[in-house]
């Protein structure tokens, strides 16, 4: 049985965020288009279905890494923070992602029934969205032309 783990990350997002697109398990906020993804970007995203693919790498990362608070997800997510010195001589510091994004991508993965709250432990992944993870990465194996992923198939 394939499972997240015997198939590339970038991959499996990609097909993750397709297969959620179709199920509109998640809907792109309205504030969307305001907001940054974190305290180090100038400008809001702007990649194609970013929501979509947000969500998506949430759910893997929820699987892989489970239970997970959001305060973690936050320093997952998030970047180096450059001061506004032209010269860059000041030390680089660290800026977390934004909570409120990765917080209402999980609240939309938790009504989709793909991840669940652990007591005082964070989100967990549920048995069907573990199921859903494992069906897409099967697909996405099936998909490869990887000579060294062969011994998975």
């Amino acid at each position: 049985m394939t499972t997240v783990y015997d198939v590339p990350a970038e991959e499996l997002i990609e097909a993750l965020t397709e297969t959620l697109a179709e199920e509109d398990a998640v809907e792109e906020p309205e504030w969307l288009a305001y907001t940054k993804s974190g305290a180090d970007r100038e400008l809001p995203p702007e990649q194609d279905q970013f929501w979509t693919r947000r969500a998506a790498s949430l759910l893997r990362k929820v699987a892989v890494d489970g239970p997970v608070g959001v305060g973690s997800l936050q320093t997952e997510y998030g970047g180096s923070k450059q001061g506004s010195n032209r010269y860059r001589v000041r030390p680089k510091h660290s800026a977390d992602g934004s909570g409120n994004v990765i917080r209402t991508a999980l609240q939309q993965l938790e009504a989709a029934g793909y991840v669940e709250t652990a007591e005082g432990e964070g989100r967990k992944v549920t048995p069907d969205g573990q199921a859903l993870l494992d069906d897409v990465a099967e697909d996405v194996l099936a998909d490869l032309d990887d000579p060294a992923l062969e011994r998975y198939a």
